[in-house]
């Protein structure tokens, strides 16, 4: 499973400067916080130092506290263990703030630039490994900001120091000493291009881990009906092993490096006190000399090991920064382009264009279509299922992008917009409606979140849904669950139909609405649907011929990408094209 590794660690450095720039008005504060995250952490003592001190015991307060604390607080043991407490809650404060402030820069930026990306990257690599990326990737950022790059910084600017000191007072034994540190650079960065691929393969498995766990979640009606929990569980065993087995490697691959850290830092300090002791016994070299080095060369052997684990154990953090990177370098296939126009509220009025479009750039799903829709329009879709219908509607928002071939809005090329004003143009009502884990009024409220309660009631009388919602224990504050499983299939409908209405677009997408509701429930979405086409351009996607019969004309969509326009006459008489009941 080996995995290109596309950044180095400059690279890296670069790139989180570069991330913080934008945001250089607040992230000035949370830079200044972790350039002083150090001189905090040596502060934690002191608080308990003042309890036992000055509380506990009867000692007056050191003198550079009294300095700044007013005389009256200094006079009852309680204010000065309030005063021990509360200095302790700060200092952990902002030791915290700097790592989660981070954290969650990183965590909006992933969130923010999957949203940007295109169907075809989720639907081609699942949302698992994006979901894994931005929830346990991004806290790399505070991980390697605050406890990686800023001890490393302190050990190296004392491990300088150290050799100084060593050199003036004998410079023979400064040179052994000194002389482990390529050999550790050379270990340090052989573990660390021996083992970046193995944390990567760790966190790809957990991601894939994640998946299953996913999947098992959201298709649990499924997986019931068929008995296949025993089946799932075992699958995610299975993937978690592989990830079990990676992290034991990795954890003998840490424990052989510090291992082999300490064998060198041993055998430097052996090697200075051989050399050393011979130097004492011809006498060029007292004993006390002697004893001066070897203090200071514990003291410079502490920072060089500080730092050799320090940059081997950030290295699962490192590997997760990358992947965040890699996220967020992934181009949006469907993107803004620079100085795009603002539209308020289309005519409705579409044109195609020779329109042609695949996803894999192989077969086409709508070969080279041209049509001029005019406003007000009902277009009817129709076509064996894998035709392509719904892929010509995404053409239309722009979730997809044409092959080659134009689409016009108002005799302006889609692309040309903003993309949040070109679909502010359109309602969409899917086949399986998707609803949130809220009330009903906030799924309806959700395509106009300032829409009054009386706005709530109207749309949901138009969509036929207010008799229904009101019958309901909590009415229009009853939650629906998770994917709006609370409710039937006909009143999730019914609902996105309300939502439909409340946004009030000039362009309707109907994509299937009663593909799965009963004879009874079908009647009244379709009522619904009916007066929710009035004044609009409507697409509607169905098997149903009955339901085209309110649309000016149909378009036919083959296997092979070809898109015929046919009016109603023809499609209630052609018995070529068999549809299903």
């Amino acid at each position: 499973m080996k995995q290109p590794d596309k950044y180095s660690d400059y690279q890296l450095f670069k790139r989180l400067l570069k991330l913080t720039k934008p945001y250089s008005p607040y992230l000035l504060l949370i830079l200044i916080l972790n350039l002083v995250s150090t001189p905090l952490t040596l502060l934690s003592p002191v608080p308990l130092k003042i309890a036992i001190d000055s509380v506990i015991g009867n000692k007056p307060m050191p003198e550079y506290i009294e300095r700044f604390l007013p005389g009256g607080l200094l006079e009852s043991p309680n204010s000065i263990l309030i005063f021990a407490v509360v200095l302790q809650v700060l200092i952990v404060f902002f030791i915290q703030l700097t790592g989660e402030k981070l954290t969650l820069l990183l965590r909006s930026l992933l969130l923010r630039h999957a949203q940007r990306l295109s169907f075809l990257f989720h639907e081609s690599k699942g949302s698992a490994d994006s979901i894994y990326r931005i929830q346990y990737d991004s806290p790399a950022i505070q991980w390697i900001t605050v406890y990686g790059w800023i001890p490393i910084v302190s050990s190296f600017i004392m491990l300088v120091s150290m050799v100084y000191v060593i050199f003036k007072i004998n410079t023979d034994l400064a040179f052994i000493a000194v002389l482990i540190i390529p050999v550790l650079f050379i270990l340090t960065y052989t573990y660390r291009t021996k083992m970046r691929n193995q944390y990567r393969e760790s966190k790809l498995l957990e991601s894939r881990s994640l998946g299953i766990v996913q999947e098992v979640l959201t298709s649990l009606r499924i997986i019931k009906s068929f008995g296949k929990e025993e089946q799932e569980e075992n699958r995610f065993v299975t993937q978690s092993n592989k990830g079990v087995k990676t992290k034991i490697r990795i954890s003998i691959a840490e424990s052989l490096f510090g291992l082999l850290v300490n064998i060198l830092i041993a055998t430097g300090t052996a090697f200075v006190m051989y050399v050393g002791i011979k130097n004492v016994m011809s006498g060029s070299l007292t004993l006390g000399e002697l004893l001066m080095v070897i203090t200071y060369l514990t003291q410079f052997y502490g920072p060089l090991q500080t730092m050799s684990q320090r940059v081997a154990g950030q290295q699962s953090q490192i590997t997760s920064l990358q992947r965040s990177f890699e996220l967020l370098d992934e181009i949006p296939e469907v993107d803004e382009i620079p100085n795009a126009i603002p539209i308020k509220r289309a005519s409705g009025q579409l044109e195609f264009s020779n329109v042609s479009f695949s996803y894999n750039r192989g077969n086409e799903v709508i070969k080279d279509f041209s049509m001029n829709i005019e406003p007000g329009s009902a277009v009817g879709i129709r076509g064996p299922t894998g035709a392509g219908k719904t892929t010509l509607v995404n053409l239309i928002t722009r979730f997809y992008d044409t092959t080659s071939g134009d689409i016009y809005l108002d005799g302006i090329d889609i692309k040309k917009y903003k993309l949040a004003d070109l679909r502010n143009q359109f309602a969409i009502v899917l086949q399986d409606p998707v609803l949130f884990s809220a009330s009903i009024a906030d799924n309806i409220a959700y395509a106009d979140p300032q829409a009054s309660m009386e706005d709530i009631i109207r749309v949901s009388k138009a969509a036929n849904a207010h008799n229904f919602i009101t019958n309901l224990p909590d009415g229009y504050d009853t939650m629906v669950g998770e994917r709006g499983m609370k409710l039937s299939g006909g009143e999730r409908q019914r609902v996105s139909i309300a939502r439909a209405f409340l946004k009030n677009s000039p362009i309707l997408i109907l994509d299937e609405p009663t593909s799965s509701v009963d004879i009874k429930t079908e009647g009244l979405i379709m009522d619904a649907v009916y007066n929710l086409m009035r004044d609009r351009t409507t697409f509607l996607i169905t098997h149903r011929i009955n339901t085209l019969f309110k649309c000016d004309f149909i378009l036919e969509i083959d296997q092979n990408g070809n898109v015929v326009k046919r009016d109603n006459m023809e499609i209630s008489t052609d018995h070529a094209f068999t549809m299903p009941h």
